[in-house]
This record gives structure tokens, C-alpha cells and sequence, in this order.
């Protein structure tokens, strides 16, 4: 959900679970080409990935802001990129869903918190990896394992400061939101 582009919020369900899962099987797939050679190993992860993480985004997405489903496509894009970019919605009519957009970033990021012990878990493994691949692998595995080791770490360097800068701009657009909306300080 905090990494799902505005873009994508355009799209219904479905297309939003496409959009994601396509992305990151296609990603995930380059991986497996590189590493091992295989277009048919490719082609499984890219379908499989594809399939299943697609599921997994849009019920997450739907789950964490229900009320984005009783939008039309183009006021939750606006929604989103207001409340993403922490400026108020032009539209009145949308100033509540500021509030639930907001609130539903900071449910998915405390839920992602949780789960950092184990993305560091899961690089130490990918390094341990990589140092094997270096020294017994073939170039592919060496390439791919060590691309994923810097994936992990950036994402454990980069991700706290970039996830506290959308929730920022989030609390922006929800406090920008608040006066229209007669609510306090309004």
C-alpha cells in the first residue's frame, strides 16, 4: 500500500492487482533469467509472482482503505496524490477521504514495521548467499545475488526515511484537509 504509486489508484481492483503483480514479476523474472539462463524458470516466476502478489496488493490495498472503493477512479487517484504529495484536494467533496487515505498509510506502514526484523534476517542470508555465489557460482548467480543484497540493504537504509517523509506529507494533506472539513482548527 505505501509503495503502490498514485498511478495505480486509477485502476479498479483488478487492474491494480495486474499492475503490481506484473511489475514485480517481471522484475522478479529478470532476476531468474540472469541468475540461472532458464526462459522457462523465467516464465514461472513471472506467472506465479504475477498472479499471487497481484491478489495480495489489491486485497491489501482494499483492506487497509475500504472507502477508496466508493470512489470513482479519478477522485481516488486525486486523493492519493494529494494526501502523497501532502497538499490539500482541490475538491471538498473529497476532504474525508484525505483523512482515511492518511490513516490507512500509517496502518500499512506500522505493519511493514513489523516485519523488519525479518527483511534483516533475509539479507543477512542473501549475503551469506552471495559470498557463496562469489566463490562458487557461475557470473549469473554471483550478479543476481549480490543485486539482491543491495536491494535489501537499500531498502534498510532507505525505506525508514522515505516511509517517514510520505506519513509526513500525509499528516500534511490530513491537517490541510481538517478546515475544510470543519473540523478542528477549521
Amino acid at each position: 500500500m505505501v509503495l503502490v504509486p498514485g498511478l495505480l489508484w486509477r485502476r479498479g481492483a483488478v487492474s491494480r492487482g495486474v499492475g503490481a503483480g506484473l511489475a514485480a514479476g517481471v522484475f522478479f523474472g529478470a532476476f531468474v533469467l540472469v541468475e540461472s539462463g532458464s526462459w522457462a524458470g523465467a516464465l514461472v516466476v513471472l506467472v506465479v509472482l504475477s498472479v499471487f502478489y497481484g491478489i495480495r496488493v489489491a486485497r491489501r490495498m482494499d483492506r487497509l482503505w475500504p472507502a477508496g472503493r466508493a470512489l470513482d477512479a479519478a477522485d481516488r487517484a486525486a486523493v492519493v496524490r494529494a494526501t502523497r504529495r501532502g497538499e490539500a484536494v482541490g475538491d471538498p467533496r473529497l476532504v474525508s477521504s484525505v483523512a482515511g487515505y492518511a490513516d490507512a498509510l500509517r496502518r500499512a506502514a506500522e505493519e511493514d514495521r513489523l516485519r523488519r526484523p525479518v527483511v534483516l534476517l533475509v539479507t543477512g542470508c542473501a549475503v551469506l548467499l552471495a559470498v557463496y555465489d562469489t566463490l562458487r557460482g557461475s557470473t549469473g548467480e554471483t550478479v543476481v545475488s549480490w543485486l539482491v543484497v543491495v536491494l535489501f540493504l537499500a531498502d534498510l537504509v532507505r525505506w525508514p526515511r522515505a516511509r517517514a517523509r510520505l506519513l509526513a506529507r500525509a499528516a500534511r494533506a490530513e491537517a490541510a484537509a481538517r478546515p475544510a472539513a470543519g473540523g478542528p482548527g477549521g
